[in-house]
């Protein structure tokens, strides 16, 4: 770890690490000195590039863009958006989505605002939110009205409903889309509990000082929540509600911004937020046993030291009490209406998965009596036996496939593959990543599905295994693949074999008698 530059005033340091765990090859990342190593490998993740990298080259790739934007009409001030751009981010108050990182004009670009990053000594700070968000608008705006012809056709960010107005589909759609982050560990700061009515109440407001400045000058903008729980904040509201009705009237031609909040994704990691957009903290301590920021916060604001926690911790109370599904299910429903786009609601009956809080190189057996399902089916005439188990909160661990009448290779090979695959579940592997590698893998034998309705075709025994875990356990139903052309016959490969066709017939073999 060693100090090489500094960018923009902020000291710099080189970070070794891999964007895969199982990468053995580590790659220099120059990233500032007070971000931990989650924030170099999230950094691997959105860059294209290989070799070495630094924040500062990967970064000027896309504020150089907004460096030598036009201003639009309507806007306050001609400013230069890259310097203060590059300042958020080093800040880690904001930085932009994968699409706007990685430079693809062809999908709509969008920013993800870090709540936490606003609060110092337990005071928000409004003033420096609202000029980021009003930065954000504006970087979106000049980038949409360069690039809006170039968009292609998308699907909505969220499963959601839309509850945006329906002005959001002028201009061939939202300028952009802004996110919000750590909204736990944001609350937490500011010493309000996640599942209390408080905490709900800041939350709506932070929501609604957003979108309200999302859509200033583009259209209605939502009535504000009955109260607001942040010292100062609700002025600041005050004002600009007042501003966009005397002296901001509708700009015509101004497309809308989207607001929601951010799902799981490199680009949480590199602002370095502790819980991923609306969603609690499940746990009060970071991956290395330290405790979280979060915690710490929490135990200051009930007048709790270290010491005195542990105490109470070993005499069997809880100092730091966490919410659950519950909870969370609680904020989702106060926050909508006050966002565009909601992330999926949250299961109350189906607790977190512990696979999410497992160390790396922990395996995680399952019981010795434990639930799941057996399904017989038959692709193409070829039977199949699919057993899964399952851990007590009903996630997956544990896949066996089992031919009915096949070949000895083809029986161990399969099974080999159940095995595989339930050793990487156990050892903490994401579903997601099996079903897309061998869902929709096309090899014999394949044909009609016969058994379950979950598919009418299935390219191979593989395709139609993955794509059943896929229905089941991740609640995502694939289609089917396209059937193969029986009048296309496929070479059988040879050696290239240069015999000449005009060879004497064999002659038949005669025996002989040898003494």
């Amino acid at each position: 770890m060693t100090t090489l530059l500094q960018w923009n005033g902020v000291r710099m340091r080189t970070a070794h690490v891999a964007a895969d765990p199982d990468d053995l090859a580590l790659r220099a990342v120059t990233l500032p000195a007070s971000w931990d190593d989650e924030a170099a490998i999230a950094l691997l993740q959105l860059s294209g590039s290989t070799g070495a990298l630094r924040l500062s080259t990967e970064a000027a790739r896309w504020l150089e863009r907004f460096t030598t934007l036009p201003a639009l009409p309507g806007e306050p001030g001609a400013k230069a958006l890259g310097p203060m751009l590059a300042a958020g981010l080093l800040e880690r108050q904001i930085a932009p989505m994968a699409s706007l990182w990685q430079g693809q004009i062809d999908r709509r670009a969008g920013f993800v605002v870090n709540l936490g990053a606003f609060v110092q000594e337990g005071e928000f700070r409004g003033d420096s939110f609202v000029a980021t968000l009003r930065l954000a608008c504006a970087a979106l705006r000049r980038l949409h009205a360069v690039n809006g012809p170039m968009l292609n056709g998308e699907l909505p960010l969220f499963d959601g409903p839309v509850t945006a107005p329906s002005d959001v589909d002028q201009q061939g759609g939202p300028a952009g889309t802004l996110l919000l982050t750590n909204l736990d560990c944001c609350l937490a700061l500011l010493g309000l509990d996640y599942d209390s009515e408080t905490g709900r109440d800041a939350a709506c407001y932070l929501s609604w000082l957003a979108t309200s400045l999302a859509r200033q000058g583009a259209g209605p903008v939502p009535l504000p929540p009955v109260s607001c729980p942040i010292p100062g904040l609700e002025v600041t509201g005050r004002q600009i509600r007042d501003e966009m009705e005397d002296s901001l009237p509708d700009i015509p031609d101004r497309a809308v911004i989207e607001t929601g909040f951010s799902l799981p994704g490199p680009v949480d990691a590199l602002l370095g937020v502790e819980s991923c957009g609306l969603a609690p903290i499940f746990s009060p301590l970071r991956d290395n046993g330290h405790l979280r920021v979060s915690a710490l916060s929490r135990l200051a604001h009930r007048g709790l030291s270290l010491e005195a926690a542990l105490a109470s911790s070993v005499m069997g109370d809880n100092p730091l009490p966490q919410p659950g599904p519950d909870a969370h299910l609680r904020m989702h429903r106060a926050l909508t209406g006050f966002v565009d786009r909601m992330p999926a609601r949250p299961d109350p009956a189906a607790p977190l998965s512990l696979r999410a809080r497992l160390e790396r190189g922990v395996r995680r057996p399952l019981p010795a009596r434990h639930g799941g399902f057996t399904q017989r089916s038959a692709i193409g005439g070829h039977r199949l036996y699919l057993r899964t188990g399952e851990y007590e909160d009903g996630s997956l661990g544990e896949v066996s496939l089992t031919p009915g009448r096949e070949s000895a290779m083809v029986r161990g090979l399969l099974e080999s593959v159940g095995q595989a695959v339930t050793i990487g579940l156990q050892y903490g592997a994401p579903l997601e990543a099996y079903v897309e590698q061998f869902a929709h893998t096309r090899f014999g034998p394949a044909g009609t599905v016969e058994g379950d309705p979950v598919a009418a075709y299935a390219s191979s025994l593989l395709d139609y295994a993955f794509r059943a875990l896929s229905d089941s356990y991740l609640g995502k139903r694939l289609p089917d693949s396209a059937p193969e052309d029986p009048h296309v016959v496929e070479e059988d490969p040879m050696l290239p074999l240069d015999i000449p066709g005009d060879l004497p017939p064999r002659e038949r073999g005669r025996l002989r008698l040898v003494s």
